[in-house]
């Protein structure tokens, strides 16, 4: 009883012809989902990848970096794809491809508690 009126609206709805301008309204809001996703979820990550990136690329001796498995150290010789650190007073010499390193602090940097 109650369909049978909405379906009478729909049936006559789509005989009028506003097919291409009913197709466009339907996928209006699933393009602004994925325009709203790109600005606050795409563009973010790709600036935090291009800045670490960067960081990465600029690692030089006497900087602390911090690598994937959560090691700290302090690097004593870089290369083109790898960077050598002395992880404390005994363990001297670890080495490590610059793309593992998570997080790169400058010599000059401040302190993480200060």
């Amino acid at each position: 009883m109650f369909i049978s009126p909405a379906y009478a609206q729909v049936a006559g709805g789509a005989a009028q012809g506003g097919g291409a301008t009913g197709a466009i309204v339907s996928l209006l809001p699933l393009v602004l989902i994925f325009v709203v996703f790109y600005f606050l979820m795409i563009r973010p990550q790709q600036k935090r990848m291009k800045d670490l990136q960067a960081s990465v690329n600029s690692v030089k001796k006497g900087d602390t970096v911090i690598t994937g498995g959560g090691l700290i150290g302090k690097v004593t010789k870089v290369t083109d794809d790898e960077v050598e650190m002395d992880l404390s007073s005994t363990v001297k010499g670890v080495r490590a491809v610059k793309s593992s390193l998570q997080s790169v602090q400058p010599l000059g940097g401040k302190p993480a508690n200060d």
